[in-house]
């Protein structure tokens, strides 16, 4: 990866942006892919899209989503400790004794999360989420209101951090690495020359509701729609005690499998993989995904979805660990994709045999 294109990505990974406060990255988003896009625009969900060739006649919207889960501010006590609700699927487990940001509507603080010294019994083992305090070292309600209101979001007070064989962590991967990939594979298809239109959409709420996706799908009606988001790697001591499909850091992209999948945008994309080289990996998706493609797929007239995702370590942890040769793998595989479409491809699973009549 180019030092430029690392920059961004770490640019972006130390931007908090959770659920419903995206605004900030999204700016950034705008900036970079603006010297590469054919147009560039917003919606009234909070989305960032930029396009190449937007009147071709075969259009592919490219999905990865830039919030992050975090904490929504609901109390404050009289003695000024702050009191959190969820913001999308973040666990108590890891934020005893860790550092977070609040952004709060006048001005961002840093906080921590109290927890009990274990000279005095140490954090009991039945502890909730309802049990998290944040200690801003304020000395009651009136003084911390001047900083913060309820409703403000918290994100852990946490920098990526390179580490051994190219595998970076830090809070927030998932996924502002998709927003990421969708940007990069913008940049290089601008010098690959495609024959589609493509729009590269940096989504909202994927975290909390997947409107996001839902206003992007319905603002751009695409002929396929790919999400590009995080799947859980297996290869960490008990990750994979169902018997899952094996996923490594390092082993190249993931493509899942399952109903919501279009089965023919999948053929294509194991095609250029093939012709590039890169492994791929499998994930199983039965139902649903649980990710941007559940929604894209049920806009407009409906719209033919493949996931294609990174393999992420610890997600939902302030240390959610990849790799960059995954991440640079998933770009190549998305640009030869892309490169190889002219926009003839039939990507109806069923087709009517003239015969028949």
């Amino acid at each position: 990866m180019n030092p430029s294109s690392e920059a961004f990505l770490f640019d972006l990974l130390r931007t908090p942006s959770p659920s419903g406060m995206e605004a900030a990255i999204q700016k950034k988003w705008l900036r970079y892919v603006q010297p590469f896009a054919d147009t560039l625009k917003t919606d009234y969900a909070g989305n960032a899209i930029a396009t190449l060739r937007p009147n071709a006649p075969f259009h592919v919207v490219l999905a990865g989503h830039c919030d992050e889960i975090g904490f929504l501010v609901k109390s404050i006590d009289d003695n000024g400790y702050v009191y959190v609700e969820k913001l999308g699927g973040i666990s108590h487990k890891p934020a005893l004794g860790m550092k977070v940001e609040i952004l709060g509507k006048h001005e961002t603080i840093t906080g921590v999360i109290g927890v009990k010294a274990e000279h005095h019994g140490g954090a009991n083992d039945e502890f909730s989420f309802s049990d998290l305090f944040i200690d801003c070292g304020a000395k009651k309600k009136e003084e911390i209101e001047k900083y913060i209101a309820v409703g403000d979001t918290a994100v852990y007070k946490r920098d990526p951090e390179t580490l051994l064989n190219g595998r970076i962590s830090g809070r927030g991967l998932d996924n502002r690495t998709g927003a990421f990939i969708v940007a990069e594979t913008l940049k290089r298809l601008r010098r690959a020359n495609t024959n589609i239109g493509v729009s590269a959409v940096s989504t909202v709420n994927e975290e909390t509701n997947l409107g996001g996706a839902y206003f992007a799908g319905a603002g751009l009606k695409p002929d396929l729609a790919i999400a590009i988001d995080v799947t859980f790697a297996t290869d960490y001591p008990g990750a994979n005690p169902d018997g899952n499909p094996s996923i490594t850091l390092g082993g190249g992209p993931v493509l899942a499998k399952g109903a919501p999948i279009n089965r023919k945008a999948n053929d294509l994309l194991e095609e250029a993989a093939k012709s590039k080289n890169i492994p791929l990996q499998y994930e199983l998706t039965p139902r649903s995904t649980g990710t941007d493609a559940d929604q894209l797929r049920k806009t407009g007239k409906g719209v033919p979805v493949s996931l294609v995702s990174l393999p992420l370590r610890y997600m939902h942890a302030p240390v959610e660990t990849a790799s960059l040769s995954d991440i640079e793998q998933l770009i190549d595989l998305l640009t030869a994709f892309l490169s190889r479409m002219d926009g003839s491809e039939n990507l109806k699973p069923v087709t009517v045999d003239p015969d028949l009549f």
